[in-house]
């Protein structure tokens, strides 16, 4: 299949705008290949009667375009022609049998299947990933090796916690708080949105005129703590009130009931906001205003997580740490329980589902909790790590 350039992206983009995807694929890691799937798109054109295409390299079993036969796909792409002003495509396919990677893990026994979700590869499956800039638009941003990395890192984390879920890339043009803040505000008003996560952060100075970007009540906006420890400072947009602040902890297999113990990991990020106020839940006695984090997960790169990932030349099994991760997983977390969140006051009322980090630090604080677990809530890992989804 030819790859999708960027001016044949634009023209599209120009007269097609997609309302929906629903899609549906048997991914019961058991059953014999081929995989069926079947899309259905939504979309409008705003001019009726033009011609464009959809990708689609798995076999086409059926396509109808608004109720008539579009034909089958030439090359990785399926025409459609006469278009209306709003349109219904429903598109069943059989998934390659290459296009699903099919193991068991001999940890646990369990049936698995990987698929790589990066744009060329997505037509092999079906057509469910919208990637949109900060706008909503497609105006898509130059490669960046770095932020490709980070993206491949948020996504495979959210996926790996919740993977019924669907899941959208919002890119910044660029990574300033400004367009950053936008891109929050785009991802939060997308239809249906559980949880934004944000892998990223800086200092407090100058942000106040983008803290009101991450206030979305009803939806969890998680965002990393940093990855320099205590003397790194507090960073933003940890630092404001109306997101969860996520930490890291280093996880490690023992031989306990749970099976595993948790640490502070002495990268992550904590401290007492000097720009934020304090939200009504936050009870810890020495900071008068915002302290951070609220809740942490594995983020120590000693023990960190496998992720197919973009190199430069390719792409490759690489291993990542970093509250990078912990942010995501913890959104992917709150988009399993699936309520209504007030912002990051969720926890404070269940600790009880929630594994508490009490050993370990992460800077010098004279042993307080701003940078040293403790019983119940210290800085770095916050009230702890979810024990199941219940306090999220």
């Amino acid at each position: 299949m030819p790859a999708l350039t960027e001016t044949e992206a634009r023209a599209r983009a120009a007269f097609i705008a997609v309302d929906s995807y629903d899609v549906f694929i048997d991914l019961n890691p058991e059953a014999a290949t081929p995989v069926r799937s079947r899309t259905e798109i939504r979309f409008t054109c705003a001019e009726p009667g033009a011609a464009t295409f959809a990708e689609l390299t798995a076999t086409a079993v059926s396509a109808v375009l608004n109720g008539r036969e579009a034909g089958a796909p030439a090359d990785g792409r399926l025409a459609l022609s006469g278009l209306a002003a709003e349109n219904t495509l429903v598109v069943e396919a059989e998934v390659a049998a290459d296009a699903l990677t099919r193991f068991t893990d001999p940890a646990d026994g369990a049936g698995y299947l990987v698929f790589t979700g990066y744009p060329t590869e997505s037509p092999r499956l079906f057509c469910c990933f919208d990637q949109v800039d900060q706008n909503g638009g497609h105006n898509f941003v130059g490669s960046n090796l770095g932020w490709n990395q980070e993206a491949a890192l948020d996504l495979d984390m959210a996926s790996a916690i919740c993977p019924n879920c669907k899941i959208v890339l919002v890119e910044g043009n660029s990574n300033s708080f400004g367009n950053l803040a936008i891109a929050v505000n785009t991802a939060a008003n997308l239809p249906n949105v559980i949880a934004v996560s944000n892998s990223y952060g800086g200092g407090e100075g100058g942000t106040a005129s983008f803290e009101s970007s991450y206030d979305h009540l009803g939806i969890a906006v998680t965002a990393s703590t940093g990855d320099s420890g205590f003397a790194g400072g507090v960073q933003f947009p940890a630092s404001s009130p109306h997101v969860i602040a996520v930490g890291g902890t280093s996880l490690v297999r023992d031989g306990s009931a749970r099976g595993w113990t948790e640490s502070v990991w002495s990268g992550a990020g904590s401290g007492c906001s000097s720009v934020y106020a304090k939200p009504t839940w936050q009870h810890d006695p020495s900071c008068s205003r915002r302290m951070v984090g609220d809740v942490s997960a594995v983020a120590a790169p000693s023990t960190g997580v496998s992720v197919y990932a973009p190199t430069g030349a390719g792409s490759a099994w690489l291993v990542f740490g970093g509250t990078s991760v912990s942010a995501p997983i913890i959104a992917g977390v709150y988009a399993l329980n699936g309520g209504f969140v007030t912002y990051g006051s969720d926890p404070y009322g269940d600790t009880a589902d929630l594994f508490d980090v009490t050993t370990g630090s992460n800077g010098s604080c004279g042993g307080t909790y701003f940078c040293t677990g403790k019983v119940g809530y210290d800085g770095p890992t916050g009230l702890g790590t979810p024990n199941g989804f219940g306090a999220l």
